[in-house]
């Protein structure tokens, strides 16, 4: 089958009839057609669209080493520092597509699959785990060109070191059957974004924190799974209007609950289970932050540029571009944005082969880019609030310039190089981005990426090579050796 377009991704979406519940109610009909879903879905699919574009197709795809189809470049596995970039160029051309807005676009998902996959080896021998069932797993969502939620985390009951789930019902969802025909899950997960308008949910636990062995497994299976429902936040677009919400009636990804109701969870799709210590190594020995975090740091450069030139076009459009205050503001941007280029550069320049024969970015400087992009993010939608000011506030909808007002909207809400339309437009969009609830949603998005920031810094602090420059210093000093 190979790389599909959007039209076999809308299809494939709306035939299965997944069960997701919307603002207490259960969704009937297309979910494509669903106003809460419809301009993510559009736009999703305009990335498998653009994959199969003969302008893009090469940069997009690659030549399955199965059945010689063209599949998407993001399950790509790496053997070089050319295949790295590839990958990288792939990630780029959906992350301009989208601005860099869309977090879970479907290179996301299919380079953690595509990380777990080939760090399989690492199950080999291991109690109740089956590194095959992961392979071939693999292999069918790369020939079949899958979309993927996933879901890592168990609901926040009690985030307390010490919490120990014991009631009667599970809350987090656990295994609490096993037979000949797989194993049974029950209880909820968290933060599926995008769940209910994919192929899988792709769920794993991983983490420091799992203190039951029947809270431990790995596994993917179909979003419309017998006793498998998304219950859905509240949707943060404003509406429908791309002039009014530019970015949220476009871009609304919607989270949702993923609730397990005594799920069949059959054989070949389990990839571990019932081994805490796999799920505590498995995330930290796989490759899995080194791709993931190259896809991402891919994605948040291609934000950051975006919001860089929205910046520029404030600046520009109420002539403030002589104030140092403001030169000082967007060049905290600038450094940011070059920043986060020098570390991805440096962390493929680096790159190595790993264990498994496969290409892996340099770590460090990837978890350099995720201890810093969770700081600077929110900085700078700050510094779009302060740039645009008051003019954020002061903001017509487009049924008001279709309206008999418009010539004083015309009038009053020009700016100095653009009219009053397209002065409302440029700020309607630097509202949606930082101000919405669209866009505070996004601000605590990049926040969380990849979990609590303090623990980044742990991890960033602890894992980090310090011997060699204590040693420097001890010589230095002349230090006797303790």
């Amino acid at each position: 089958m190979g790389a599909i377009n959007g039209n076999e991704f809308i299809n494939r979406v709306n035939q299965l009839k997944n069960e997701i519940w919307f603002d207490g109610q259960k969704i009937e009909g297309l979910i494509s057609e669903h106003s809460a879903f419809k301009g993510i879905i559009q736009e999703k699919a305009a990335l498998y669209d653009l994959q199969l574009n003969p302008k893009f197709k090469n940069e997009m795809t690659f030549l399955s080493p199965e059945t010689g189809d063209s599949i998407g470049l993001s399950f790509l596995q790496p053997k070089s520092k050319e295949d790295l970039i590839k990958r990288r160029k792939m990630i780029e051309h959906w992350a301009k597509q989208t601005y860099g807005i869309m977090g879970r676009s479907p290179d996301y998902l299919n380079t953690v699959l595509m990380s777990f996959a080939s760090s399989a080896g690492f199950l080999e021998g291991k109690e109740n785990c089956y590194p095959e069932n992961l392979i071939k797993f693999f292999k069918y969502a790369r020939e079949k060109d899958l979309s993927f939620t996933h879901t890592f985390i168990s609901p926040q009951v009690n985030r307390s070191h010490l919490y120990l789930e014991n009631s009667d019902e599970p809350i987090a969802a656990k295994v609490v059957d096993v037979s000949e025909d797989g194993i049974v899950i029950k209880g909820a997960r968290l933060l599926a974004t995008q769940g209910g308008i994919t192929d899988e949910v792709l769920v794993f636990s991983v983490g420091r924190f799992i203190f039951n062995e029947d809270e431990a497994f790995a596994f993917s299976i179909p979003s419309n799974t017998k006793g498998l429902k998304f219950i859905c936040r509240d949707i943060f677009a404003g509406g429908t209007s791309h002039f009014d919400h530019p970015l949220s009636s476009r871009f609304e990804e919607m989270d949702s609950i993923v609730v397990f109701d005594n799920v069949l969870v059959p054989w070949e799709r389990v990839f571990y289970y019932d081994n805490g210590e796999v799920a505590e190594d498995f995330i930290i020995k796989s490759s899995f932050h080194a791709f993931a975090k190259h896809q991402v740091v891919t994605r948040q450069i291609v934000k950051t540029e975006f919001l860089l030139g929205i910046a520029q076009l404030l600046i520009e459009t109420i002539n403030i571009g002589e104030y140092q205050h403001i030169h000082d503001k967007v060049s905290e941007i600038i450094a940011g944005l070059e920043t986060m280029k020098a570390l991805l550069e440096r962390a493929e320049n680096n790159a190595s082969l790993d264990e498994f024969g496969f290409m892996r970015p340099d770590i460090f400087p990837l978890k350099v880019a995720g201890y810093i992009f969770p700081k600077i993010y929110p900085r700078f939608t700050e510094i779009i609030q302060l740039i645009g000011a008051s003019g954020m506030i002061t903001l017509p909808t487009e049924k008001a310039f279709q309206s008999s007002i418009r010539p004083d909207l015309n009038q009053y809400l020009q700016g100095a190089t653009k009219s009053a339309e397209d002065r409302v437009k440029i700020f309607r969009l630097a509202w949606d981005l930082t101000m919405s609830s669209f866009g505070t949603r996004q601000t605590q998005y990049e926040r969380y990426f990849f979990g609590d920031p303090i623990r980044i810094s742990s991890d960033l602090y602890k894992s980090f090579p310090k011997e060699e420059y204590v040693k420097n210093v001890s010589q230095f000093l002349n230090l006797k050796e303790s």
